[in-house]
Protein backbone atom coordinates (compact mmCIF):
# COMPACT_ATOMS: atom_id res chain seq x y z
CA UNK A 1 0.00 0.00 0.00
CA UNK A 2 1.08 3.69 -1.24
CA UNK A 3 0.93 6.35 2.38
CA UNK A 4 -0.59 9.17 1.43
CA UNK A 5 1.06 12.51 1.05
CA UNK A 6 -0.15 15.71 1.88
CA UNK A 7 2.07 18.63 0.74
CA UNK A 8 2.01 22.18 2.01
CA UNK A 9 3.09 24.40 -0.96
CA UNK A 10 3.22 28.42 1.03
CA UNK A 11 5.06 29.99 -2.31
CA UNK A 12 5.95 33.33 -0.94
CA UNK A 13 3.90 33.60 2.14
CA UNK A 14 4.48 33.53 5.93
CA UNK A 15 8.07 34.47 7.24
CA UNK A 16 9.51 32.75 9.93
CA UNK A 17 7.52 33.80 13.08
CA UNK A 18 4.45 33.21 11.21
CA UNK A 19 5.41 29.92 10.16
CA UNK A 20 5.92 28.70 13.60
CA UNK A 21 3.28 29.84 14.84
CA UNK A 22 0.94 27.82 12.16
CA UNK A 23 3.08 24.38 13.30
CA UNK A 24 2.45 25.54 16.97
CA UNK A 25 -1.27 25.29 16.28
CA UNK A 26 -1.35 22.76 13.46
CA UNK A 27 0.52 20.19 14.57
CA UNK A 28 -1.72 19.62 17.98
CA UNK A 29 -4.87 19.17 15.18
CA UNK A 30 -2.81 16.16 13.30
CA UNK A 31 -0.95 14.75 16.36
CA UNK A 32 -3.49 11.29 15.79
CA UNK A 33 -2.82 11.49 12.01
CA UNK A 34 -1.04 7.41 10.80
CA UNK A 35 -2.51 7.28 7.55
CA UNK A 36 -0.63 10.19 5.84
CA UNK A 37 3.16 11.95 5.54
CA UNK A 38 2.35 15.54 6.12
CA UNK A 39 4.77 17.64 4.56
CA UNK A 40 5.28 21.43 4.89
CA UNK A 41 7.34 23.31 2.10
CA UNK A 42 7.45 27.26 3.44
CA UNK A 43 9.52 30.06 1.84
CA UNK A 44 13.39 29.45 2.22
CA UNK A 45 13.89 32.33 4.94
CA UNK A 46 11.27 29.96 7.56
CA UNK A 47 12.66 26.70 6.58
CA UNK A 48 15.33 26.72 9.56
CA UNK A 49 12.80 27.82 12.11
CA UNK A 50 10.39 25.47 11.03
CA UNK A 51 12.63 22.90 10.61
CA UNK A 52 13.52 23.57 14.21
CA UNK A 53 9.83 23.68 15.56
CA UNK A 54 8.78 20.67 13.72
CA UNK A 55 11.25 18.18 15.69
CA UNK A 56 9.53 15.32 17.92
CA UNK A 57 6.49 16.30 15.59
CA UNK A 58 4.68 14.18 13.07
CA UNK A 59 5.46 16.51 10.34
CA UNK A 60 8.31 17.12 7.81
CA UNK A 61 9.73 19.81 6.52
CA UNK A 62 10.53 20.86 2.78
CA UNK A 63 11.76 23.48 0.37
CA UNK A 64 10.01 24.76 -2.59
CA UNK A 65 13.01 24.77 -5.17
CA UNK A 66 16.46 24.07 -5.08
CA UNK A 67 19.64 24.18 -7.49
CA UNK A 68 20.86 20.82 -8.85
CA UNK A 69 24.80 22.14 -7.78
CA UNK A 70 26.16 21.87 -4.43
CA UNK A 71 27.99 24.86 -4.63
CA UNK A 72 28.37 27.68 -7.14
CA UNK A 73 28.53 31.30 -8.65
CA UNK A 74 24.35 31.27 -8.54
CA UNK A 75 23.24 34.87 -7.07
CA UNK A 76 19.63 33.57 -4.93
CA UNK A 77 20.23 30.18 -5.36
CA UNK A 78 19.86 27.70 -2.60
CA UNK A 79 21.72 24.15 -3.30
CA UNK A 80 21.02 20.10 -1.86
CA UNK A 81 23.75 20.21 0.64
CA UNK A 82 22.32 23.46 2.23
CA UNK A 83 19.00 21.98 2.53
CA UNK A 84 20.19 18.78 3.82
CA UNK A 85 22.46 20.86 6.46
CA UNK A 86 19.59 22.50 8.10
CA UNK A 87 17.14 19.32 7.93
CA UNK A 88 15.27 19.64 5.13
CA UNK A 89 13.92 16.37 4.14
CA UNK A 90 12.02 16.86 0.71
CA UNK A 91 11.97 19.32 -2.19
CA UNK A 92 9.40 20.46 -4.87
CA UNK A 93 11.03 19.90 -8.62
CA UNK A 94 9.06 21.91 -11.52
CA UNK A 95 6.63 23.46 -10.11
CA UNK A 96 3.98 25.36 -12.55
CA UNK A 97 5.12 28.33 -11.47
CA UNK A 98 8.80 28.03 -11.18
CA UNK A 99 8.04 26.88 -15.06
CA UNK A 100 5.93 29.65 -15.82
CA UNK A 101 7.86 32.52 -14.32
CA UNK A 102 11.49 30.95 -13.90
CA UNK A 103 12.20 29.47 -16.94
CA UNK A 104 12.64 25.82 -15.71
CA UNK A 105 12.48 23.69 -18.13
CA UNK A 106 12.01 19.23 -18.32
CA UNK A 107 16.13 19.24 -18.50
CA UNK A 108 16.45 21.34 -15.24
CA UNK A 109 13.69 18.80 -13.57
CA UNK A 110 15.65 15.78 -15.07
CA UNK A 111 19.04 17.33 -13.31
CA UNK A 112 17.59 18.76 -9.88
CA UNK A 113 15.19 14.87 -9.87
CA UNK A 114 18.92 13.47 -10.34
CA UNK A 115 20.59 15.87 -7.61
CA UNK A 116 17.50 15.43 -4.90
CA UNK A 117 17.96 11.48 -5.54
CA UNK A 118 22.00 11.74 -4.66
CA UNK A 119 21.62 13.94 -1.93
CA UNK A 120 18.58 11.50 0.33
CA UNK A 121 15.60 14.54 -0.28
CA UNK A 122 12.80 13.49 -1.32
CA UNK A 123 11.79 14.90 -4.52
CA UNK A 124 8.04 15.65 -5.58
CA UNK A 125 8.21 15.87 -9.29
CA UNK A 126 5.02 18.46 -10.37
CA UNK A 127 3.58 17.85 -14.16
CA UNK A 128 0.43 19.05 -15.76
CA UNK A 129 -0.86 20.72 -18.52
CA UNK A 130 -2.57 23.70 -19.69
CA UNK A 131 -5.61 24.48 -20.26
CA UNK A 132 -5.14 24.75 -23.84
CA UNK A 133 -3.13 21.56 -24.07
CA UNK A 134 -6.28 20.07 -22.33
CA UNK A 135 -8.63 21.78 -24.91
CA UNK A 136 -6.84 20.06 -27.99
CA UNK A 137 -6.72 16.77 -26.24
CA UNK A 138 -2.69 17.08 -25.85
CA UNK A 139 -2.92 16.12 -21.98
CA UNK A 140 -0.95 12.36 -22.35
CA UNK A 141 1.31 13.88 -25.07
CA UNK A 142 2.06 16.46 -22.36
CA UNK A 143 2.52 14.49 -19.10
CA UNK A 144 4.05 11.51 -21.00
CA UNK A 145 7.13 13.83 -21.92
CA UNK A 146 7.49 15.20 -18.65
CA UNK A 147 7.56 12.25 -16.93
CA UNK A 148 10.26 10.90 -19.62
CA UNK A 149 12.37 13.24 -19.70
CA UNK A 150 12.27 13.94 -16.00
CA UNK A 151 13.48 10.46 -15.44
CA UNK A 152 15.56 10.31 -18.27
CA UNK A 153 19.13 8.55 -17.18
CA UNK A 154 18.04 7.62 -13.88
CA UNK A 155 18.71 3.84 -12.72
CA UNK A 156 15.05 2.71 -11.80
CA UNK A 157 16.52 1.04 -8.74
CA UNK A 158 17.02 5.05 -7.17
CA UNK A 159 13.57 5.71 -7.56
CA UNK A 160 12.17 4.83 -4.87
CA UNK A 161 11.47 8.57 -2.73
CA UNK A 162 10.00 9.24 -6.06
CA UNK A 163 6.94 11.65 -5.98
CA UNK A 164 4.79 12.98 -9.09
CA UNK A 165 2.32 15.43 -8.19
CA UNK A 166 -0.04 16.03 -11.20
CA UNK A 167 -1.14 19.48 -11.00
CA UNK A 168 -3.11 20.66 -14.00
CA UNK A 169 -2.11 24.31 -14.28
CA UNK A 170 -5.41 25.53 -15.22
CA UNK A 171 -6.80 24.48 -12.11
CA UNK A 172 -3.70 26.14 -9.92
CA UNK A 173 -4.92 29.46 -8.04
CA UNK A 174 -8.11 29.77 -9.82
CA UNK A 175 -10.80 27.89 -8.03
CA UNK A 176 -11.31 25.71 -10.68
CA UNK A 177 -10.41 21.79 -9.56
CA UNK A 178 -9.97 18.63 -12.10
CA UNK A 179 -13.56 16.45 -11.40
CA UNK A 180 -12.31 13.10 -9.54
CA UNK A 181 -12.51 11.45 -13.03
CA UNK A 182 -10.39 13.40 -14.74
CA UNK A 183 -7.91 14.03 -12.07
CA UNK A 184 -7.56 9.79 -11.65
CA UNK A 185 -7.53 9.75 -15.93
CA UNK A 186 -4.53 11.95 -15.51
CA UNK A 187 -3.25 9.43 -12.80
CA UNK A 188 -3.39 6.73 -14.91
CA UNK A 189 -1.07 8.35 -17.93
CA UNK A 190 0.99 9.24 -15.16
CA UNK A 191 1.59 5.54 -13.60
CA UNK A 192 1.02 3.78 -17.04
CA UNK A 193 4.14 6.09 -18.58
CA UNK A 194 6.22 5.54 -15.04
CA UNK A 195 5.67 1.63 -16.13
CA UNK A 196 7.37 2.19 -19.68
CA UNK A 197 10.23 4.20 -18.58
CA UNK A 198 10.93 2.55 -15.37
CA UNK A 199 9.01 -0.40 -14.82
CA UNK A 200 6.05 -1.81 -13.46
CA UNK A 201 7.16 -2.22 -9.79
CA UNK A 202 8.65 1.54 -9.53
CA UNK A 203 4.80 2.32 -11.38
CA UNK A 204 3.35 0.76 -8.38
CA UNK A 205 5.14 1.86 -5.69
CA UNK A 206 5.62 5.98 -7.04
CA UNK A 207 3.54 8.25 -4.71
CA UNK A 208 0.94 10.35 -7.40
CA UNK A 209 -0.41 13.72 -5.68
CA UNK A 210 -3.39 15.52 -7.06
CA UNK A 211 -2.44 19.43 -7.02
CA UNK A 212 -5.03 21.86 -7.82
CA UNK A 213 -7.33 23.68 -5.78
CA UNK A 214 -7.47 21.32 -3.03
CA UNK A 215 -9.82 21.88 -0.40
CA UNK A 216 -11.62 20.36 2.76
CA UNK A 217 -14.64 19.88 0.78
CA UNK A 218 -12.97 17.89 -2.32
CA UNK A 219 -9.82 16.43 -0.87
CA UNK A 220 -12.18 13.35 0.19
CA UNK A 221 -13.47 12.89 -2.81
CA UNK A 222 -10.03 13.25 -4.99
CA UNK A 223 -7.98 11.16 -2.47
CA UNK A 224 -10.39 8.04 -2.11
CA UNK A 225 -9.48 6.96 -6.10
CA UNK A 226 -6.90 4.33 -6.84
CA UNK A 227 -4.43 5.90 -8.22
CA UNK A 228 -4.25 9.21 -6.52
CA UNK A 229 -2.29 8.97 -3.03
CA UNK A 230 -2.68 12.23 -1.51
CA UNK A 231 -2.02 16.43 -2.63
CA UNK A 232 -0.32 19.00 -2.85
CA UNK A 233 -1.93 22.16 -1.28
CA UNK A 234 -1.41 25.88 -2.02
CA UNK A 235 -3.92 28.38 -0.60
CA UNK A 236 -5.91 26.28 1.42
CA UNK A 237 -2.56 25.18 3.58
CA UNK A 238 -2.21 28.48 4.93
CA UNK A 239 -4.80 28.46 7.50
CA UNK A 240 -3.78 25.15 10.24
CA UNK A 241 -7.34 24.89 10.67
CA UNK A 242 -8.29 24.52 6.68
CA UNK A 243 -4.99 22.58 5.69
CA UNK A 244 -5.66 20.24 8.84
CA UNK A 245 -9.08 19.36 7.71
CA UNK A 246 -7.98 18.25 4.34
CA UNK A 247 -5.47 16.12 6.05
CA UNK A 248 -8.44 14.68 8.07
CA UNK A 249 -10.91 14.08 4.94
CA UNK A 250 -8.10 12.77 2.40
CA UNK A 251 -7.08 10.02 5.32
CA UNK A 252 -10.90 9.33 5.93
CA UNK A 253 -11.20 6.71 3.19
Amino acid sequence: MRKLLIAANWKMYKNPAESTAFLTHFAPLVKQNDRAEVVLCPPMTSLPALVDAARGKAVSIGAQTMHWLNEGAYTGETSPTMLTAIGATHVLIGHSERRQHFNETDTTVNLKLKSALAHGLVPIVCVGEHLHERESNKTADVLNLQVSVALEGIDPAALGPLVIAYEPVWAIGTGKTATPEIAEEAHKIIRAQLAKVAGTAVAAATRILYGGSVKPDNAASLCCLEDIDGALVGGASLDPGSFSQIVANATAR
